[in-house]
């Protein structure tokens, strides 16, 4: 029997998707200029930043594992949008650095709880229509990214520190309710729940490792740059607090852009390990050029450069980490991809933080874009084993048929 979803269902789970990412994002680009301006060090912002990285490593996997298991997914996304509220509030209320860091943990657990979005919003649609289903869901995360980070720093400039965390709590409170009304089908979940032993063998796979470790080394770099410590080395270089809404949009736009001119350009040009290398080593260069930068529009178009890198990489490395998986095993293997990136949102601001400590700030950038070049070796390396054993297999065939 053929399912079928009002619009409304689909409608309203797009607004509660939206308010789930908005507030949490709403804060970003101030966070570390906000800890800063109470006192908190380089290290402590850093290990602040992790927090939010951590959590989604250790949650990712277990709320898809308990979603299969009890084969529900909306008590799920409901828990995520109360941590969402939660961790706003927490901000809110407190100025103590413990608590902020609790804050920005929970933010983590909330972001972890997306596994269960992605199971369920395309349970709305026919099978055919399902990656349509993504590319919205996708949009509105990009979207809610965009809007929240562009207008933080204007909205501290005009109310103070605190602004964005009150609109992120009447934001999140109005998911939340919204979340009780999602709709689940009552109708038995046929999908099998995730096996350990199959978790296990999954995660052997040479080519998911290889994707999920170039993905670590990519989180790590956006998360200590944009998602971390660009906005502290703007203002120290002459920007105000409401002129970091230039910096998020210098970033964000080619971003976005480079999503789509990836798929349907590079890759095509170049094919995938080739259009990866490139991405990795623009990023690389930017990033270590943005220490150097002492002027505000250079800054703005070196982000501009560095978010077009970075948006190339995301999307390509998650099209690989599934492509050699078999289709019965390839959503087990994106909940370990997944859970497996969140390393690099963890370990990436945090050594990057250890660094700017002791060396300042411009040390971070250097870290993190030293990263770009050890992707780019790895890159490489795996391309050329990747195409000596496409030749060996060639030539064995060859060899069957004469």
């Amino acid at each position: 029997m053929e399912k079928i979803y009002s619009n409304g269902s689909k409608n309203l789970f797009i607004i509660v998707s939206f308010l789930l990412w908005f507030p949490q994002f709403m804060y970003v680009p101030i966070l570390s200029p906000y800890m800063e301006s109470i006192g908190a060090q380089y290290t402590f912002i850093g290990i602040v930043l992790s927090s939010y990285g951590i959590t989604q490593l250790i949650c990712r996997l277990p709320i898809g594992i308990f979603s299969d298991i009890m084969k529900i997914r909306k008590p799920f996304i409901i828990f995520g949008m109360f941590a969402s509220m939660s961790s706003c509030l927490i901000f809110l209320l407190t100025d103590s650095l413990g608590w902020i860091f609790a804050a920005r943990a929970l933010a983590g657990v909330s972001a972890a709880s997306w596994v269960a979005f992605t199971v369920l919003y395309p349970s709305y649609f026919k099978d055919e229509k399902v990656h349509r289903a993504m590319g919205s869901i996708s949009f509105i995360v990009v979207l809610a990214q965009f809007l929240g980070m562009t207008f933080s720093g204007y909205i501290v400039s005009t109310w103070g520190w605190k602004a964005p965390f009150w609109i992120g709590v009447v934001f999140s409170i109005i998911g939340l309710i919204l979340s009780f009304f999602i709709f689940e089908s009552k109708e038995r979940i046929e999908r099998e729940p995730i096996k350990l032993k199959e978790l296990a063998t999954v995660m052997r796979e040479p080519s998911l490792l290889k994707v999920a470790l170039l993905s670590i080394l990519a989180h790590s770099i956006i998360f200590s740059t944009m998602f971390g410590f660009t906005s502290n080395y703007a203002l120290s270089i002459g920007f105000k607090a409401e002129e970091l809404t230039f910096i998020v949009a210098a970033f964000m736009i080619p971003h976005a852009i480079a999503t789509l001119f990836m798929g349907k350009y590079l890759v095509p040009l170049l094919g995938e390990w080739r259009s990866l290398r490139l991405a990795f080593i623009l990023a690389a260069i930017f990033t270590f050029a943005t220490p150097f930068v002492q002027t505000k529009g250079l800054l703005l178009v070196v982000q501009g450069f560095s978010g077009f890198a970075l948006g190339l990489i995301f999307p390509l490395l998650l099209g690989m980490s599934i492509e050699k998986i078999p289709p019965v095993k390839r959503a087990t293997a994106m909940g370990a991809y997944q859970a497996l990136y969140a390393f690099g949102i963890f370990a990436g601001p945090f050594l990057a933080g250890i660094f700017n400590s002791f060396m300042g700030i411009e040390a971070g950038f250097y870290f993190v874009g030293g990263l770009g070049v050890v992707a780019t070796i790895l890159i490489i390396y795996w391309s050329r084993n990747e195409m000596r054993t496409d030749s060996i297999n060639e030539n064995e065939a060859v060899a069957e048929i004469k």
